[in-house]
């Protein structure tokens, strides 16, 4: 059967693939939460789901269109301050993968998601900035990056760096004492990267239909691609259909599915 999916789809879909039974997720709305709750009806319904505003455990009842949505605390293990999230789960190390994304996304997989063009002060465009990021960028025992694949999002480096990643390499990283692996994988709606031994990310994985020449002339650097990239599964019915009549039926986040 040949399915008809959106970019949107694509990426939330493998993102959830990415995801272990058992894991504890930083997660926020959109995508992320998307794909937590994909995962959690599918192959990972041990996931346990923490939000930067306090809630442990959290199972809400309805699409949630903020962090700090009430729906949120609907079945929740534990709702506490943002500080005990931060300090006693993020920075302890209790929390195994962090959800990223951001306007720009370079060669180490650093994120800015601060400012565009000029300087901090006087820049072409201000972003919405770091919230917690910065830190899940940091502690986060894993993190994976979801994002369009779009040369403006792929500098060769970013304008700001709101978000580490490798900062200029995985041993400038190691000495900064950052304990989080850093990012593990960006998935795209073309593919996925993942880090190589000097923390560049390189194109492992195409999605189906996709080549390692769509890749390369969406990003802004001389992009490395293995030797023989595999290819990932297409989304199945099931997953479809969880998306579209159980997580967002309203197409909130998943705008032009078919």
């Amino acid at each position: 059967m040949n399915l008809t999916y959106s970019s949107s789809e694509l990426l939330t879909i493998n993102a959830a693939r990415m995801l272990r039974d058992g894991d504890t997720v930083f997660v926020g709305v959109g995508l992320p939460n998307l794909a937590c709750n994909l995962a959690r009806r599918t192959h990972a319904p041990g996931i346990v789901m923490i939000y930067e505003a306090g809630v442990i455990g959290a199972q809400p009842a309805r699409l949630p269109l903020s962090i700090g949505d009430p729906t949120l605390v609907s079945g929740a293990l534990s709702v506490c301050s943002m500080y005990d999230i931060f300090a006693f789960y993020l920075q302890r190390g209790n929390v195994d993968v962090g959800f990223l994304g951001g306007a720009q996304i370079d060669r180490f997989g650093n994120i800015n998601a601060t400012v565009i063009g000029g300087d901090y002060t006087h820049p072409k465009v201000r972003l919405p900035g770091s919230g917690g990021s910065q830190e899940i960028a940091a502690w986060a025992n894993r993190c994976y990056v979801l994002t369009p694949h779009q040369k403006r999002r792929f500098p060769e480096k970013v304008d700001f760096r709101t978000s580490a990643g490798f900062l200029g390499g995985r041993a400038e990283r190691e000495a900064a004492r950052l304990r989080g692996k850093g990012p593990v994988a960006v998935v795209t709606d073309i593919g996925l990267m993942e880090p190589d031994e000097t923390g560049e990310l390189t194109l492992t994985a195409l999605h189906p239909g996709k080549t390692a020449a769509d890749a390369k002339t969406n990003t802004g650097w001389d992009l490395k691609v293995v030797a023989n990239p595999w290819v990932t599964e297409p989304p199945t019915a099931e997953e479809l259909r969880i998306l579209r009549e159980e997580l967002d039926p309203q197409g909130i986040y998943l705008k032009g599915g078919a």
